[in-house]
């Protein structure tokens, strides 16, 4: 590497490390980084910034975050949690596997792993608690569960990776179901062995059919959201970003007119907060952009990976290694940042070692969604933590048993890309 890729890398570490916020440390650096080391104005850098910002593929990611808000202000949550409690809460850790079906539920609609913990935390970790279910299994589950909801689409990282590698969003969204199902699949088996001789934890009794139809009746409109949106985008009756739309609409009309759960003086709060979710994401996503032309006029991605294509020679090593590298940058990054500032650099490497980019997306998705549990900066380890008046220690080890759940999901989908590849192909989006 020259010397000026070191001082760069230097800048932004040091930058992060002092606890400036992750925007401002890559306008910094991309600042300096012109001013140091190119004659070019730094009026190209504010073009960049601007052209970021100006880009239609983030639409999609404002209104399922509007959507997502609308969802947790009103009673969708409360209906799609009833719906999983009645599936599965009969069976021994009922109560457990209900949450990570309402987290998955629940992610397929707000692509969100903070908004999943939020909505679902404050409501299942005390029911949890109240049952007889141990303090460790509890907070392990909520915090790691939650994971489902930038793993499922639809998905933020997702929609974000796809921005920058133009990869089919559609396709991609695919890639999602198989690994998420393995984690729900996973964690249930997991908690009905833990809990199949232990009868000391409340079981709720088997609704039977009646009170399966009630329940459904009841959370009829609300398990319509993720169908329509779904249904929808892979039927081709609407875009990604026409469905983000659509499914803010019909969230609307469903918790005013039929669950009358919010108040119209309520809309307007919920649309300010979620502008400024989305203004916050939309300064990270310039800041990203302008270090990314950094990078790029200094061609740093092509030097990474002449030095990486010189020391690795498999597939396999090469996956291994971004596995490694992608869980060690989650600990300390958000998915969003991550994605903007990772991707551009490792997307060139894949030709070379004949790794089809959309899996390679899946693959940064589940990474990084697996460091918002790791510490230091898992930012769910800090949610749950404060939900229950728990230490970081405490919730770290918690979350050991369901992390090494996702990492064998991660290392199957990693290496058996077929498994994941299967579904996008299917429909024609591969």
């Amino acid at each position: 590497m020259e010397t000026s890729h070191v001082i760069i890398l230097l800048i932004l570490l040091g930058c992060m490390a002092s606890y400036i916020p992750v925007f401002m440390c890559l306008f910094f650096t991309a600042v300096l980084g012109f001013v140091l080391f190119t004659d070019l104005p730094l009026l190209l850098l504010v073009q960049t910034l601007l052209r970021s910002m100006d880009n239609f593929a983030l639409v999609v990611v404002l209104f399922f975050i509007l959507c997502g808000n609308i969802m947790t202000a009103g009673t969708i949550v409360d209906k799609l949690i009833k719906v999983a409690n009645v599936l599965v809460s009969w069976l021994p850790g009922g109560l457990g596997m209900a949450g990570v079906l309402a987290c998955g539920l629940f992610g397929a609609i707000s692509g969100s792993t903070v908004a999943t913990v939020v909505a679902l935390g404050g409501f299942m970790i005390p029911a949890l608690i109240d049952n007889g279910y141990p303090q460790k299994y509890t907070l392990g589950l909520m915090t790691t569960s939650p994971n489902l909801g930038v793993i499922i689409p639809p998905s933020i990282g997702m929609i974000l990776y796809s921005m920058i590698s133009n990869v089919s969003l559609e396709g991609l969204f695919l890639t999602g179901f198989v690994p998420g199902v393995l984690i729900m699949f996973g964690v249930c088996a997991y908690s009905f062995v833990i809990f199949r001789t232990k009868t000391e934890i409340t079981r709720m009794p088997f609704p039977g059919f009646g009170g399966l139809i009630r329940v459904l009746k009841e959370g009829f409109w609300s398990l319509m959201l993720p169908i329509i949106i779904f249904g929808g985008i892979f039927s081709g009756a609407f875009t990604a970003n026409e469905a983000a739309v659509v499914a803010c609409i019909y969230a609307f009309m469903v918790e005013l007119f039929i669950h009358r759960s919010i108040r119209f003086g309520e809309v307007k709060k919920i649309t300010v907060s979620s502008a400024v979710t989305s203004a916050t994401l939309l300064i990270i996503v310039a800041g990203a952009s302008c270090f990314g032309r950094l990078l790029t006029l200094e061609n740093i991605p092509g030097a990474i990976t002449e030095t990486v294509l010189s020391a690795i020679d498999s597939p396999l090593l090469f996956l291994i290694a971004m596995n490694i590298m992608l869980l060690f940058v989650g600990m300390f990054m958000d998915i969003i940042s991550a994605t903007l500032i990772l991707g551009p650099v490792f997307i060139p490497m894949l030709g070379a070692f004949g790794i089809d980019p959309m899996h390679f997306g899946l693959i940064m998705t589940v990474n990084l969604a697996i460091g918002y549990c790791t510490p230091p900066m898992g930012v769910s380890l800090y949610i749950t933590g404060a939900i229950a008046n728990k230490d970081l220690i405490y919730v770290s080890r918690a979350v050991i048993p369901f992390i090494i759940i996702q990492l064998i999901v991660l290392g199957i989908m990693t290496y058996m890309p077929n498994l994941v590849l299967w579904l996008p192909r299917a429909m024609g989006f591969l």
